[in-house]
């Protein structure tokens, strides 16, 4: 059995070095539940906002880090993906399989199926876009295994919900060629 270190592995700061950190004076109690509430809600978002990576780069974790992260964000996030579409589609899947009715399961298993070839098909064109923008813009990287990786990823994430948030709007769903 073996024994862990007694301790934290650093010394107890003094009392004033502490104290010295403090940012200001305490601020008085508050005097009522509403402004108890306030100060509240102030403080949660101030810590969402301090703990949620954001666009400036030593705040991102390490593998959002680089221009080529940033050009395949770009890429994926100024493009409308099918692969968004699969997370409601399975739970539309599921619930048809619950209800037992036999022409709402073959319905949602040909919608299901038809999802996922698109998600095939958008896949390979994503791939194939990425690895010429790459080529063309950073011609010093030589794989790109790992960004069409990323990008793939960030496909399924939900818009709203990925991280770190997009830079760019997506384009039109269709778009005209001169």
């Amino acid at each position: 059995m073996s024994e862990q270190p007694a301790g934290k592995g650093r010394p107890t700061p003094k009392r004033r070095d502490a104290q010295g950190r403090r940012t200001g004076p305490v601020p008085p109690p508050p005097t009522t539940r509403r402004e108890a509430a306030k100060r509240l809600r102030a403080k949660q978002a101030e810590a969402r906002a301090a703990g949620r990576p954001e666009r400036d780069a030593p705040r991102m974790l390490k593998r959002d880090q680089g221009p080529v992260r940033a050009l395949v964000r770009d890429v994926v996030d100024a493009r409308r993906n099918v692969a968004v579409l699969v997370i409601p589609v399975v739970f539309a899947f599921l619930l048809a399989s619950i209800s037992q009715n036999e022409p709402v399961i073959a319905v949602a298993t040909r919608l299901y199926t038809l999802v996922l070839l698109l998600v095939v098909v958008d896949s390979v064109v994503l791939t194939r876009v990425l690895r010429r923008r790459i080529a063309v813009e950073h011609p010093e990287e030589a794989r790109t295994r790992g960004h069409v990786g990323y990008g793939l990823l960030r496909t399924i994430t939900i818009r709203r919900f990925r991280v770190p948030p997009p830079r760019v709007r997506p384009g039109p769903l269709l778009r005209r060629r001169a």
